[in-house]
């Protein structure tokens, strides 16, 4: 099984940024844990701030993994191209958020992109990626 998991804008700063919502912990600790808990399945990563880039790399294995866990930060909230591009793909998408979206924001309660998702995650910190790599096993 290969997935592949996604992580859009500011998500290369968990641990350091609001860890009040987002955690003490960084990424690569929790993606080494993950992979070392699931030896049989090809977990790859890959994070930009930069919408065009999430896009293209949604296009370059949208047809060929399994599936991808996706955490578009801000983007979910706005971005209509993400939204189409994850339509285009054969490969289903979870949409996930480290922070309960709907305890915060008003705004951050509609997600653009999530008609076109298999599912959502929301609120269980890191583990919402391990729970949504649960969901494809």
């Amino acid at each position: 099984m290969k997935i592949q998991i996604i992580n859009g804008p500011n998500l290369n700063l968990l641990g350091t940024r609001e860890k009040s919502i987002y955690g003490e912990s960084g990424f690569e600790p929790f993606l080494a844990e993950l992979k070392s808990s699931y030896h049989s399945v090809d977990i790859q990563y890959f994070q930009s701030n930069i919408e065009g880039e999430l896009i293209n790399k949604l296009h370059e294995i949208g047809f060929s993994y399994d599936g991808i866990i996706f955490n578009a930060g801000a983007y979910t909230h706005t971005s209509l191209a993400i939204a189409d591009a994850i339509a285009a793909i054969n490969t289903p998408v979870i949409e996930v958020h480290i922070s309960n979206v709907y305890s915060r924001e008003e705004y951050r309660h509609k997600s653009m992109m999530a008609k076109n998702c298999k599912g959502i995650i929301t609120g269980f910190g890191l583990h919402s990626y391990r729970l949504a790599l649960e969901s494809f096993l």
